[in-house]
């Protein structure tokens, strides 16, 4: 059993202002796409001229916020907004989705690309290389938050996390930083590294997020209000990656299909 390392969640504090590793986390995010995105932009086939990827970066970190609020309410807590509906507002008590954070981004391209004369899936294929930084660095925020754990276990780097009982439990964050932030970022980027057509690179990236995150939540403990939706094992997680394995795998093919 490896030891969790059991890092102070406050990176630091500037007065009374105390600023987190998971935010830090969310700011890499957002820069990574801002300097690898103007690199893109500066490719011929790009939709877009570099000095817009400061746009579009606001656009996505508004997609991002407000879906993935929107999405974990939705998805994970819809009986308690029923019930209190201001807690849509209190991001400071945690809660956000990815697949909402996802949808989120679609509808922000879709606006940004009307503004310039471009499509929402060709202005996907430029960021959608870029978002595995963020994902992996949010895993990481999460592990430092010691939150989103796994199953309890007897592999060898099981570890113990604090407000989770006093067994060993999978570090099912760092797995998903490797595998939907590492290994998706590196598919992605060698992939789109030649001219693809338009939807194949944002199609095999929501088709390989849905497949890491399928997988993932095997050794992911489901959120505790959910449990487990069907068949003893099947999560909300599992369920909303389902349709992005389907649909994405449906844009690759036809993206491909179409310039056959």
């Amino acid at each position: 059993m490896l030891t969790y390392p059991n890092i102070d969640p406050v990176a630091f504090s500037l007065g009374p202002v105390k600023v987190h590793w998971y935010g830090l986390m969310y700011l890499i995010g957002f820069a990574a796409v801002w300097v690898l995105g103007k690199k893109r932009a500066e490719q011929p086939w790009s939709p877009i001229k570099p000095e817009a990827i400061e746009d579009l970066v606001t656009y996505g970190a508004l997609g991002v916020i407000l879906g993935g609020r929107l999405g974990y309410i939705l998805f994970y807590n819809f009986s308690e907004f029923l019930n209190d509906p201001s807690i849509i507002y209190k991001i400071w008590q945690g809660g956000m989705s990815f697949h909402g954070g996802m949808l989120g981004v679609f509808v922000a391209m879709w606006i940004f690309g009307r503004k310039h004369n471009c499509t929402m899936l060709q202005l996907t294929d430029i960021i959608a290389p870029l978002a595995p930084i963020g994902l992996g660095a949010g895993r990481i925020g999460n592990f430092i938050n010691a939150e989103l754990w796994g199953r309890t276990t007897d592999v060898p780097w099981g570890m113990v996390f604090p407000n989770a009982g006093p067994l060993p439990r999978h570090p099912s964050q760092l797995y998903e930083a490797f595998l939907e932030g590492v290994v998706l970022f590196v598919v992605l980027w060698i992939y789109s590294s030649k001219p693809r057509p338009t939807m194949a690179a944002t199609g095999l990236a929501v088709m390989l997020y849905g497949c890491f995150r399928f997988f993932v939540e095997f050794f992911r403990m489901p959120d505790a209000h959910l449990g487990y939706l069907m068949l003893d094992w099947v999560t909300m997680g599992q369920i909303l990656s389902t349709p992005m394995i389907i649909i994405g795998g449906f844009m690759f093919y036809w993206a491909h299909r179409k310039t056959a």
